[in-house]
């Protein structure tokens, strides 16, 4: 009889381009995640939860390259039906973004569910994308959005809302700003260029699209011949003329100190168009009603140098900065940047029902708010507390020590019973240490028998290990012996004291 082949061991790593998550990390998204829901619902948006899977129909536009379906999406195709000829199924799709679904199903439930329609999704995406450093082929959203409101109020709401969930998950004022702009502004700009071809004005808004990165000298490089990038390539540009390009600078350099100038320097850059006029009395409505609301420009403010999305969004358009700097990988200094984007998208449902439905929403990037967090001191400063372990002395006794931690848990403490081999007890505090238990419960047969267990503060007796003199070790104040019946209330002085 052969021998049968060995087959090799599959190597334990996740794939490229994904990775894992563990307790401490999970708690703290969950926690910020639970303080943006309360924002969200305090506003009167309802919690919506799609499959994950969509058809690539549905997706639709939101595909990278439409004519190769599984091109920046994990896509893959369902088997024919035996029964129909054998024809292909449908290409399914993990979800790209959160936007789509909603899209799919406000036309799928549009007679259920009330117009306005305001949702928040939160969940993770998928995106078969190049991964890089702090680039993930899946990732949290957070979304929320306003579907079939055609009022500009919606678009103010959701900048309000905006800077309210920054605060509420510990983004103090002054760390933080929200920016706004109008792709009608930018429409209008456009028709006093007088540009003809739509391949000349796609060009424009390329070009357009990297003025966070190139500044205004090389916008005004792009549009016109062009300009040496960082490592010396030529790249050439749009070809306008001076006069030509102008509009376009004007508009991305309207930005004044107050809003009523930065408004009327648009209102020039737009001239007589229609649409743009249009767009500048739609800023100028937002800004009234925030200031309404108590809104100042510290938290809040009309920047026409907002452009990610423009091509995209098809009226107002959002970004929320942090304005504090932080130290790169490099050790340069630099803003932290943008933690969330979003703006009116009025022509995402008519795909699949004809009809024009106006929407408007903003997008949270969930792991970049949790890294400024995490640079600002408000999460983890300190180690996660894992359970209260309660150690076996005598397996004999393990109902007894079940009882314990079933009495801590009705009390609403976290805890646990060691469930390894109870021989070696160094082992078992070992096991405490490693899961940054508080508190080990001990109990042998001779405080059985008097009614008393023994409490060992784990974080105290760590820092009394590092630099205890003898007779502070030898008194033991990391350990205390209570009555049995005093468990629970001993337990939760401990954990109080601690926090």
């Amino acid at each position: 009889m052969a021998k049968q082949k060995k087959q090799p061991r599959p190597k334990a790593q996740t794939p490229k381009g994904f990775r894992d998550y563990f307790g401490a990390e999970i708690a703290e998204r969950k926690a910020m995640l639970d303080k943006i829901a309360a924002v969200y619902e305090l506003y009167g948006f309802d919690a919506l939860e799609t499959s994950a899977v969509e058809t690539v129909e549905a997706l639709g536009k939101f595909l990278p390259d439409v004519d190769r379906p599984n091109a920046g999406v994990f896509a893959w195709q369902e088997e024919g039906d035996s029964n129909s000829d054998s024809k292909p199924g449908d290409w399914l799709a993990l979800r790209y973004d959160m936007t789509a679904p909603l899209a799919r199903v406000y036309a799928q439930f549009r007679n259920d569910l009330p117009t306005p329609y305001r949702r928040y999704a939160m969940g993770p995406v998928w995106r078969n994308e190049k991964p890089g450093p702090g680039r993930f082929r899946q990732f949290y959203q957070c979304d929320a959005d306003t579907v079939g409101a055609p009022s500009i109020a919606a678009d103010a709401e959701i900048c309000a809302m905006l800077a309210d969930t920054l605060e509420a998950v510990g983004i103090a004022r002054g760390d933080y700003i929200v920016r706004i702009n109008n792709r009608k502004v930018l429409n209008g700009v456009l028709e006093t260029m007088g540009l003809e071809g739509e391949e000349t004005r796609n060009a424009v808004l390329r070009t357009i699209d990297k003025f966070d990165k190139v500044g205004e000298s090389g916008v005004r490089a792009l549009l016109g011949k062009g300009r040496l990038d960082a490592s010396g390539a030529y790249i050439d540009g749009v070809g306008l003329s001076e006069a030509q390009a102008g509009p376009v600078i004007a508009f991305l350099t309207s930005k004044a100190d107050d809003t009523a100038a930065t408004l009327a320097n648009l209102r020039a850059a737009v001239g007589g168009s229609a649409v743009g006029l249009e767009g500048v009395q739609e800023l100028e409505t937002i800004a009234t009603l925030l200031t309404a609301q108590g809104y100042g420009a510290e938290q809040i403010e009309i920047d026409p140098s907002v452009v990610r999305g423009l091509g995209y969004y098809t009226g107002p358009v959002y970004e929320a900065e942090l304005t504090f700097d932080i130290t790169d990988e490099k050790g340069r200094v630099r803003r932290f940047g943008s933690v969330a984007g979003g703006g009116r998208y009025d022509d995402l449902v008519k795909r699949f029902t004809g009809q024009a439905v106006p929407a408007t929403g903003v997008s949270i990037g969930v792991d970049r708010l949790l890294a400024a967090l995490r640079m600002k001191g408000r999460i983890g400063g300190s180690a996660a507390k894992g359970p209260v372990v309660v150690t076996v002395m005598d397996r004999n006794r393990m109902p007894d020590y079940q009882a314990m931690v079933d009495e801590l848990r009705a009390a609403g403490i976290r805890a646990e019973v060691y469930l390894g081999n109870p021989k070696n007890f160094g082992n078992q505090l070992k096991y405490a240490d490693k899961r940054q238990s508080p508190i080990a419960v001990i109990q042998g047969g001779d405080e059985a028998e008097r009614g008393v267990v023994q409490l060992k503060d784990l974080v105290l007796g760590a820092r009394i290990a590092e630099s205890a003199s003898l007779e502070e070790w030898k008194s033991q104040p990391a350990q205390r012996e209570v009555p049995r019946t005093d468990l629970v209330a001993q337990v939760r002085a401990m954990l109080d004291s601690g926090q």
